[in-house]
């Protein structure tokens, strides 16, 4: 059995990716702790749990798996950063398999490095068959559904100096283009897990189309137009209108 306990505080020192404010950012460490509550969750659902799943190794590339990512990632590294625009996913897959190899030398041993690095790499395939990492896979995507993925999406539109009429429009071109209905049917593993995230991305909508609303003052519109169509009667103004009526004819 491996010390998930040191496992946890090695990824934590890996995820922690430095600001220009010196307070590491823990975004990434905050994404662990959900996504691994999915895999728990997801594991125990009727069409998976007949598997047999590797929960110890399933846990540490959830652990891991953003590792490639925040090795670029860091605000202080300008050079890093430019290197990462680049980089594919399947590339971060690969560093983040790399990372596990480093940092988990002497932790675990060599068949459980390479089960997780395993995983890790295969969560990215379309027609893997690994159950780890149709698990990852589906746990991941889920975290991109939903209030949780609008925070996500509106993290990365501060980060890059946008307001709420860009990340309106990015929504509305994802829309456009099928972008979320391809990734309902692409990209989940379980139908179970699929229904969720279904259930999530209607929120979303739901959201955005309100977020659109206030954007445009729709609302204020919506009471302009109503008390145009049906004025107030002089008795039902407010009293201090009254009031100033009396005093103006006194």
């Amino acid at each position: 059995m491996a010390d998930l306990s040191v496992i946890k505080e090695v990824a934590e020192q890996v995820l922690a990716i430095p600001t220009l404010k010196g307070k590491p950012d823990r975004y990434l460490i905050d994404r662990v702790a959900r996504v691994l509550r999915h895999c728990g969750n997801i594991a125990q659902l009727p069409d998976v749990h007949s598997f047999h799943i590797d929960r110890e190794s399933l846990n540490i590339a959830v652990f891991f798996r953003d590792a490639g990512f925040a090795r670029y990632a860091s605000q202080e590294d300008r050079v890093a950063r430019m290197v990462l625009a680049d980089l594919t996913d399947e590339d971060l897959r690969d560093f983040s398999a790399q990372m596990v190899q480093e940092k988990l030398e002497g932790v675990l041993d060599m068949a459980q490095i390479s089960k997780v690095c395993g995983i890790i790499i295969e969560s990215g395939k379309r027609d893997t068959c690994q159950v780890e990492a149709m698990i990852l896979s589906d746990a991941r995507n889920l975290d991109d559904m939903g209030a949780v993925g609008l925070f996500n999406e509106f993290r990365r539109y501060v980060f890059h100096g946008y307001g709420a009429t860009d990340a309106l429009a990015s929504w509305k071109r994802k829309v456009d283009y099928d972008y979320w209905s391809a990734r309902l049917r692409e990209s989940f593993r379980f139908d179970s897990v699929r229904k969720i995230a279904q259930q999530r991305l209607k929120f979303a909508e739901e959201f955005m189309e309100h977020l659109k609303m206030e954007n445009l003052a729709g609302d204020l519109e919506d009471m302009l137009l109503e008390q145009q169509l049906n004025p107030p009667r002089i008795e039902e103004l407010p009293a201090i209108r009254k009031s100033s009526r009396r005093l103006a004819r006194a």
